[in-house]
């Protein structure tokens, strides 16, 4: 029988295939929004779950009726606005050149050296004139979950708004906690920003998903059947599959659907299990439920923000969850 032929398996759209730095991404590009308020926020993945809802699709074939769907679970504790990062225009862009720090908490000293100055008094005497676009220092606070961290994470998020309430809205949250309430609402599309799974160095046929040699090949079965031309090549080209780290990349995944935002003690309550989530235990604060996957391993941060790009086939509307079965 002749053998089938296939295009080369694996994305060469992320090159190279390097671990991340660190375990919680950067983020360089923000959404559009003419309210001030945060435009990111972090929560700490708890798990996944399956839920049944009522279909609010309007172009849906099970339109009003109860179906299920995978869910993840991301806890979401309040982040404390512990600085503003200002940027000046030149003929290049838009480049950071001061950062103003507020005196904080000890768990924060665990991460950075805090300046001994007052930041309060020198962003009141800040105006729009000596910068040209400014953004929130926020950090984390893992102490307030259950995962036996102390050390947060620290980093920058996009204000909405013109130049004018972003400065206002910076000057009246400074040190002040955000939460996930004040920034989005159930129904909104957000872009996840993560770090995968590591699964170290792998094979080909596991990285890339090369098809096994024939049974009589010569030297190796789980190997690519060619690097290359016999003569006149010094070395082998890149894009040819090869071992190597496989995971712990950063990866961004556009629209996913805030299905429910729960910070009740209520709903809390409800959806903890007895002896708490596998490998993360129970959730403590508020948290959200994102449809689909969400990647990362549970206790990884992931980083929540508003969509750069919205779908219109998702509606904008929270659905009906009936149950969630965990």
């Amino acid at each position: 029988m002749p053998t089938t032929r296939q295009s080369r398996s694996g994305s060469m759209q992320v090159w190279p295939r390097k671990r991340a730095r660190r375990h919680y991404p950067r983020v360089r590009a923000w959404a559009q929004r003419k309210d001030a308020a945060l435009l990111g926020f972090a929560g700490y993945k708890v798990g996944m779950a399956h839920a049944m809802y009522t279909d609010n699709r309007k172009t849906s074939k099970t339109k009003g009726q109860d179906i299920s769907c995978p869910i993840t679970i991301v806890e979401c504790p309040p982040v404390k606005i512990m600085g503003a990062r200002l940027y000046k225009k030149d003929s290049y862009g838009n480049h950071a050149f001061k950062d103003i720090i507020v005196n904080a908490d000890k768990e924060l000293k665990r991460k950075i050296s805090v300046p001994k100055k007052k930041a309060e008094k020198e962003l009141e005497g800040l105006s729009t004139d000596d910068v040209s676009d400014i953004k929130a220092i926020i950090c984390t606070q893992p102490k307030l979950t259950g995962i036996g961290k102390k050390k947060p994470e620290i980093f920058e998020v996009g204000i909405g708004g013109d130049l004018n309430s972003k400065l206002e809205y910076l000057k009246q949250n400074l040190g002040k906690e955000i939460k996930i309430e004040d920034a989005f609402s159930p129904g909104q599309l957000l872009d996840i920003h993560a770090v995968t799974k590591g699964k170290g160095l792998q094979g080909p046929v596991k990285r890339f998903g090369i098809g096994l040699t024939s049974q009589k090949s010569e030297k190796k079965r789980r190997g690519p059947g060619s690097l290359g031309g016999w003569k006149g090549q010094g070395h082998f080209m890149y894009r040819i599959s090869s071992a190597g780290q496989m995971g712990c990349h950063t990866r961004t995944e556009y629209n996913k659907w805030v299905m429910k935002i729960a910070s009740e003690s209520k709903d809390i309550e409800e959806i903890n299990p007895q002896k708490g989530f596998h490998r993360y235990g129970k959730i403590k604060n508020t948290f959200i439920i994102i449809r689909g996957s969400v990647a990362g391993p549970s206790k990884r941060m992931v980083r929540i923000n508003a969509a750069l790009r919205d779908s219109k086939k998702i509606p904008k509307e929270a659905p009906s969850i009936q149950k969630i079965i965990v």
